[in-house]
């Protein structure tokens, strides 16, 4: 009952928390991570936050001096730099420690050999260098005793950029089928508590006496290191040191957003995003073409993303409000709607706000209760129709002053939409559809 009861008090105060954080969000903004080629990391151990007041010790990597973090600095290069990596030892237990890169061949120097490449023993450095070939979304990790390193939390993502990137104009890949107005992380990982808990008080020597590691039972699921509703707060907060990373998608209709999708666990999880599909471009750092200038003429159309362990997509996905069946930017039977359709393009939406034209002046399809007989969410603005906002009672609402359309996305595992069992939580975000000219931030 208390643990509900935290749980519950958490959730009530997430509103004014993320009223005063949300909006800060800057359009068109990179994912958070360092810029390379030159990196140095350290393996800490270190305690990370569950939205359930818990707390889980976990291994992580950390820039330099800093803190550990979960998952570890997402490290940003080019196509055709090389790339140099120096790992220094700080776990407890006399753990050696090191780091792999799929999808790079990589060289090693200081340490030991271990079984998949170099290894820093406690109090030593290692350094891995690699030329960034290949541009796309990878993953790094452990490669020593991965089955208990990588679930401690030692694992992080890596993008190189394609030659001649533009901020202004950005592309995934060296082809114009993969450009894109946004991107966005989605690191998808697990942890199970029972092995983090006994690392913690009795080492991990402890866990030969057990089945934690083959009998695997994850009790919290998590986006780019963090469980809902964390997802949606800002990167960076002070009260989640470890957890630097947010996942909040936003996007104005019309555009792409380039979804980085990493499964960074040992299980599948099956990313739903609602509302329409995503064009998957790309898998594991490589572009799905039949020959290097055809472009993505191999992506094909899901509704939901399936990750495999240790395996990266990268998908593009956009959001039009086509086939809703009604006039989404407001009510004709309204005095004050007077907006029209303008199709130059003959493509069938509006040229500025990408409304379906076809659906222009069609009316709501039903009739909203009364107030007195709805509950209202925090996102909810008062109004069925974007980019407006209506009424509502003293104290609610309040996190869509531009009167976006909010809808979750989330695992469709439901066991995953939990912390510990309990709703809401896990492998869960909202993503924000901000109308056309208004403001990210």
């Amino acid at each position: 009952m208390k643990l509900r009861l935290m749980i519950t008090a958490k959730l009530f105060m997430l509103p004014a928390v993320l009223l005063a954080v949300l909006w800060t969000v800057q359009a068109g903004a990179a994912i958070d991570g360092i810029s390379g080629p030159s990196f140095t990391l350290t393996a800490k151990a270190d305690h990370i936050s569950t939205p359930d007041s818990g707390s889980v010790l976990f291994w992580g990597y950390a820039n330099g001096d800093g803190r550990a973090q979960y998952p570890g600095p997402t490290l940003i290069v080019n196509e055709g730099e090389s790339v140099t990596v120096s790992l220094t030892n700080q776990l407890p237990h006399d753990q050696n420690v090191s780091i792999v890169f799929p999808g790079h061949v990589v060289e090693n120097s200081g340490g030991a050999q271990g079984l998949l490449t170099g290894e820093a023993a406690t109090g030593q450095t290692v350094t891995y260098t690699f030329t960034a070939t290949h541009p796309g979304t990878y993953m790094y990790h452990s490669g020593t005793n991965p089955e208990l390193q990588v679930e401690m939390g030692l694992l992080g993502a890596l993008i190189v950029r394609p030659l001649g990137y533009s901020a202004g104009s950005p592309r995934a890949y060296n082809h114009d089928d993969s450009a894109y107005d946004q991107e966005y992380l989605f690191l998808l990982s697990e942890m199970d508590p029972r092995i983090h808990q006994l690392v913690e008080f009795q080492g991990p020597e402890a866990l030969a006496d057990t089945n934690y590691l083959s009998d695997y039972f994850p009790n919290y699921w998590f986006i780019n290191g963090r469980c809902a509703p964390d997802t949606m707060l800002m990167p960076g907060v002070a009260w989640l040191p470890t957890q630097p990373y947010d996942c909040m998608p936003m996007i104005h209709p019309g555009e792409k957003m380039l979804m980085r999708v990493i499964g960074a666990g040992r299980d599948i999880h099956p990313f739903h995003h609602h509302g329409n599909h995503s064009r998957v471009i790309a898998r594991n750092g490589r572009i799905l073409q039949s020959t290097p200038v055809e472009g993505a003429d191999l992506s094909y159309e899901v509704f939901t993303i399936q990750t495999i362990p240790g395996e990266t997509v990268d998908a593009l996905f956009t959001w039009t409000g086509r086939g809703l069946g009604w006039d989404i930017y407001g009510d004709p039977a309204d005095p004050d709607y007077a907006h029209s359709c303008q199709d130059g393009d003959g493509d069938g939406f509006d040229d500025t706000t990408w409304e379906w034209c076809p659906d222009h002046g069609k009316p709501f399809p039903v009739i909203l209760p009364p107030d007195q007989d709805l509950t209202f969410g925090g996102f909810w603005s008062g109004s069925p129709f974007l980019g407006q906002a209506g009424s509502l009672p003293p104290g609610e609402g309040g996190m869509n002053p531009t009167g976006g359309f909010v809808y979750m996305w989330h695992s469709h595992a439901e066991k995953e939409m939990t912390n510990c069992d309990i709703f809401p939580g896990g492998m869960m975000t909202m993503l924000i559809v901000v109308p056309p000219g208004a403001s990210m931030h």
